[in-house]
């Protein structure tokens, strides 16, 4: 089953630290947003593989609740 990983609020993608294939663990940081000068890190839920991320190191003006990684 597949894993949505949507940010939490809206702000700008400061790092993203997974590549598509990336195994991970639940609770491994999966990218950072900045929001107001505050970096919010966003983990995966589940084990699994990187199949698709949707964000990118220094994006800007990413709404809350946008696909950003799917692990399966």
């Amino acid at each position: 089953m597949a894993h949505e990983v949507r940010t939490q609020v809206p702000g700008n993608v400061w790092k993203v630290l997974v590549k598509t294939g990336d195994a991970v663990k639940a609770g491994d940081v999966l990218f950072i947003l900045e929001v107001m000068k505050t970096e919010v890190p966003h983990e995966a839920d589940a084990d699994g593989t990187v199949s698709a991320v949707h964000v990118e190191d220094g994006q800007e003006g990413v709404e809350e609740g946008a696909l950003a990684v799917e692990i399966v």
